[in-house]
């Protein structure tokens, strides 16, 4: 799962980013709504947190901009703000849920995962191929059964993969994907991760999964 933070103080950004980093979700993270708005013209993104008090563009602005693009991406927007008024005005913009700062981390991500199993409810949460499976809720795979783990950067190239299951995915769109768009696409470092997932999900008495066509990108397929 992909996930924007549009925050303008630097600490909380990175507090934020961080945190949900350790919960296997790749971040990117802009400083108002301003680059909020052209960076989710340009990306998908599975939910989107943005403060309300920004510079440039407020939060509510934000919201009422995205949603005028048909962007329906989930927002949970975070303020110092806890009045009712405040509240329904962003709701009423577009914003799905409201969460007021101070906030314990744990209720964050709380609300993280009931927008995103909101989001997915009309999905499969399950991704699977030939005898793999991914839980998104979980945040488990496993293989016959077996459970297999794996770094955040691990799994977070693998469910790009499983989600374009039987495609071929570039190592730029896998980039894009799962580092932020300052990351330098001309490094191996997706051919390392995808090395090491081989040797853990291609086993020796397995049928291969993960295949590289050269030159082109990677796939998985049943």
């Amino acid at each position: 799962m992909k996930i924007l933070v549009v925050e303008d103080e630097k600490k909380v950004a990175s507090f934020i980013k961080k945190g949900l980093e350790e919960e296997l979700y790749s971040v990117d993270v802009v400083s108002n709504g301003k680059e909020g708005l052209e960076t989710v013209l340009v990306n998908e993104y599975d939910l989107i947190i943005s403060d309300v008090m920004m510079p440039v563009m407020n939060g509510i602005e934000f919201v009422k901009e995205i949603r005028k693009n048909e962007i329906t991406t989930p927002v949970l927007l975070l303020t110092v703000k806890d009045s009712t008024k405040d509240k329904v005005e962003g709701l009423d913009q577009g914003a799905d849920d409201y969460l007021t700062k101070p906030f314990a981390f744990e209720e964050l991500t709380a609300r993280v995962r009931s927008l995103l199993r909101r989001k997915e409810s009309q999905k499969n949460n399950i991704l699977t191929a030939a005898d793999l499976n991914m839980d998104l809720l979980a945040h488990k795979v496993t293989r016959s059964g077996s459970e297999i783990i794996l770094t955040p950067r691990e799994y977070s190239i693998l469910e790009y993969l499983l989600r374009n299951k039987n495609k071929i995915v570039s190592r730029t769109k896998l980039v894009e994907h799962v580092y932020d768009f300052h990351f330098d696409s001309g490094t191996n470092v997706i051919d390392v991760y995808i090395n090491k997932l081989r040797s853990k999900i291609n086993l020796p008495d397995k049928k291969a999964i993960i295949h590289t066509t050269r030159g082109v990108g990677y796939s998985i397929r049943d």
